[in-house]
């Protein structure tokens, strides 16, 4: 424990050291809390949910804070509920006992550019007769657009790109069509208030129809959402335990059994030293990325598979015979010759004796280690040989490529988990060497 707290105090030392420690402190605290409030079953169904999970949202559209920087900002996706302040609801019975309900959505809109789309979302309950609507777009200098009149069922949703009828009407895209300024010679959107009236008529007692209205935008939550709406939100959170677990499985695991093995072949020498040697010569002229490759393709890409072959590759490499170097040196020192005079078995001299005179060089190694294996995972994942399940920030960016993100301007979908690989990278490297400062006394001077 004392020299626990005196290298504490040492790293302090180092500014790097510290910046470093913020950084991998805010991300395993980060993972933590991600695996808590969203589980890994949820977070898997979620992210390869269809239209039900991600309807609502904008197709890949940049994150909201961009318009920070922007002089003329981009409409933000709005959703207004059948309960929001901003509907009014009127409600008419007839004689013949026909409901006749008026929605009144209020949007305000101030943007020079156009939303992505307009969408309304109903849901009706009925047994014979289904409700029908009749939809009306009242725009800020007073004109009156019919959109259109149709009957629904119990889930129903009308985008309004997609009516050809209101298309040809409005001789535009909707979208655009709806907000355009039609005395102006450019394309550029009335700013204002703008209403839509839904008129919904229920022909029995019992029928019930709710209406959502969404404005799909040109920016989105923190992160923005990809070619299928999903909100990329999620695959940047969930990357975070999912690197960290598997850099620091795949740094812990190599690291300990090339020294655990180094150590045995040092001390038994012959033909155990022999076997371990020839097993690493072999391994070390293998191609290492291709069996990686290979296995992914012909038999699994689980994350979990791919990790033991990334350690079982990785033990038996130059790692094995630094440390039967300093072992080889170890092994004929006095004490281990008082060990064995006082009757130590062998595995008590490797555990006791031979293995903590190497820790010190092992921690900054393994620490260094991590970013290794954290960008090898992505890098698999960008091959297209990554977990096809998890939501990773290789398989981010190996989709953001796939759709050609860089071409269509689309650089936050490539960006942000690029960045969040250099931040994990850079946290564990800046450790790795402010360690091996303190552990190695020739570059506590440097």
């Amino acid at each position: 424990m004392k020299q626990f707290m005196k290298t504490l105090r040492t790293i302090t030392k180092y500014p790097a050291a510290i910046v470093s420690a913020v950084i991998i402190l805010a991300l395993i605290i980060s993972a933590i809390v991600v695996v808590i409030k969203i589980p890994y079953q949820e977070a898997i169904d979620t992210w390869r949910g269809g239209e039900e999970v991600w309807g609502r949202n904008p197709r890949t559209v940049p994150p909201a804070w961009t318009n920070w920087f922007r002089k003329d900002k981009l409409p933000e996706t709005v959703e207004i509920l059948e309960d929001d302040d901003r509907v009014a609801i009127d409600e008419d019975v007839t004689k013949g006992g026909t409901v006749i309900k008026t929605y009144t959505y209020t949007l305000d809109y101030n943007y020079n550019t156009f939303p992505q789309d307009v969408v309304l979302y109903f849901t009706s309950t009925f047994e014979v007769k289904q409700p029908f609507v009749s939809i009306t777009w009242l725009t800020p200098d007073g004109r009156e657009i019919r959109v259109g009149n149709f009957g629904i069922g119990s889930s129903h949703t009308y985008p309004f790109s997609q009516d050809e009828d209101l298309k040809k009407k409005l001789g535009e895209t909707p979208p655009i069509g709806l907000f355009v300024d039609p005395e102006s010679e450019e394309q550029i959107p009335i700013q204002g208030e703008y209403q839509l009236q839904v008129e919904a008529i229920t022909f029995e007692p019992e029928s019930t129809v709710q209406i959502d209205l969404v404005m799909l935008g040109q920016v989105y939550g923190v992160a923005g959402t990809d070619h299928l709406r999903r909100d990329l939100t999620l695959p940047l959170l969930w990357g975070i335990p999912i690197a960290l677990t598997f850099g620091l499985l795949a740094a812990l695991g190599t690291s300990v059994l090339t020294m655990l093995i180094a150590a045995i072949g040092a001390w038994y020498g012959g033909v155990v030293d022999g076997i371990i040697q020839r097993i690493t010569e072999i391994n070390l002229v293998l191609p290492f990325l291709s069996i990686l490759i290979m296995v992914g393709t012909f038999y699994s890409r689980s994350i979990w598979v791919i990790l033991g072959v990334t350690i079982a590759l990785s033990i038996f490499t130059g790692g094995i015979k630094t440390y039967r170097a300093i072992f080889l040196q170890v092994k004929e020192s006095a004490y281990i010759e008082a060990a064995q005079a006082y009757g130590a078995k062998n595995g008590r001299i490797i555990n006791r004796y031979l293995i903590p005179r190497i820790i010190p060089l092992l921690i900054p190694g393994l620490i260094s280690a991590v970013p290794s294996f954290v960008f090898l995972e992505a890098s698999l994942a960008l091959l297209g040989i990554g977990d096809p399940v998890l939501p990773t920030w290789g398989k981010t960016i190996n989709e953001a490529y796939a759709n050609a993100a860089l071409y269509r301007g689309w650089y936050y979908w490539i960006l942000e988990p690029a960045i969040l690989l250099m931040i994990t990278g850079l946290g564990f490297a800046m450790l790795g060497f402010a360690l091996d400062r303190i552990f190695n006394p020739r570059l506590r001077g440097l």
